[in-house]
C-alpha cells in the first residue's frame, strides 16, 4: 500500500524566525491525521531551526531540503552537501525542480549525480519531473517526461528505486493558477508507473508514490489526489499558509 506524501516546498520564503512560526501552527493541525505522510521543505537557512523545533515537538512532520550538492565536500562555494543535511535531519531532498533545470540551467545527468547522491547519503529523493506548455501543445509532454526518467533513474536498483519519490510538476502548472485536470495528472502519472513498470518491475512500479505538483489548493486538492496514481502533491504556494497545507493534508487523509 502506498502511503499519501504531502511535501511543501517553500521555495525562497520564510526566514528562519518565520519558518520556526510556520512550523508551531502547523504541527498541531496535522497531528492527529492519519495514513499519511507529511513533510515541510524550507530554506537552507531554517533547516536547523525547523529540525529542532519537529524533534521537541515530537511532530509527525518529515523535515525536507529543496536541493543538494553532490558530492560529500569540497571547494564547491555556496553549495549544501548530503552529508550536512543528513545530520540536520533531512529525510527528503526535493531534486531536479524545473526552476532548477529552467533558471539555473541544470542538466538531467546533474540531477541523476544529485539523485544518487541522495539515496547514497540514507535519504530520499523527491524527484520532480515535467513539461512546459510549448512541450505539451506539441504532443511532446510524454516524450520529455520519458527522459527525464531516463536520466535519472535507468542506473538505480530495484532496492533504491523503491526509496526514491517521483514529483509529476507540469511547468505550465507551476505558480500560473493553472492547474492540470485530475485526469491530465493521471494520464502522466499513469505513464510514469508504466514506465517503472517496463524498468524496473510491477513490484517497485506498484509500491513507489508518484506526487501532483502545480497549483495544488485545498479546493482542488481532494479531486487530484482521488486518482488512482496520484500518489500526494509536492506543494508551493499552499504551503506558506499552515491552514491551507493542512486542509490538503486533510483531504488526503
Amino acid at each position: 500500500m502506498r502511503i499519501p506524501l504531502i511535501a511543501g516546498n517553500w521555495k525562497m520564503y520564510k526566514n528562519h524566525l518565520e519558518a520556526v512560526e510556520l512550523v508551531s501552527e502547523l504541527h498541531p493541525l496535522v497531528s492527529g491525521l492519519a495514513g499519511i505522510e507529511i513533510a515541510v521543505c524550507p530554506p537552507f537557512t531554517a533547516l536547523a531551526d525547523v529540525s529542532r523545533l519537529l524533534g521537541d515537538l515530537r511532530s509527525p512532520v518529515k523535515l525536507g531540503a529543496q536541493d543538494v550538492y553532490p558530492a560529500a565536500e569540497g571547494a564547491f562555494t555556496g553549495e549544501i552537501s548530503p552529508g550536512m543535511l543528513k545530520a540536520l535531519g533531512v529525510e527528503y531532498v526535493i531534486v531536479g525542480h524545473s526552476e532548477r533545470r529552467e533558471i539555473l540551467k541544470e542538466s538531467d545527468s546533474f540531477v541523476a549525480e544529485k539523485v544518487k547522491a541522495v539515496l547514497d547519503a540514507g535519504m530520499k529523493p523527491i524527484l520532480c519531473v515535467g513539461e512546459t506548455d510549448t512541450e505539451r501543445e506539441a504532443g511532446k509532454a510524454l516524450s520529455k517526461v520519458e527522459g527525464q526518467l531516463e536520466a535519472a533513474l535507468a542506473s538505480l536498483s530495484r532496492e533504491e528505486m523503491g526509496l526514491t519519490v517521483i514529483a509529476y510538476e507540469p511547468i505550465w502548472a507551476i505558480g500560473t493558477g493553472k492547474t492540470a485536470t485530475p485526469e491530465d495528472a493521471q494520464e502522466m502519472n499513469g505513464f510514469i508507473r508504466g514506465w517503472l513498470e517496463g524498468r524496473f518491475g510491477a513490484e517497485v512500479a506498484g509500491s513507489t508514490r508518484i506526487l501532483y505538483g502545480g497549483s495544488v489548493k485545498p479546493d482542488n486538492a481532494a479531486e487530484l489526489m482521488a486518482m488512482p496514481d496520484v500518489d500526494g502533491a509536492l506543494v508551493g504556494g499552499a504551503s506558506l499558509q499552515a491552514k491551507d497545507f493542512a486542509a490538503i493534508a486533510r483531504s488526503v487523509s
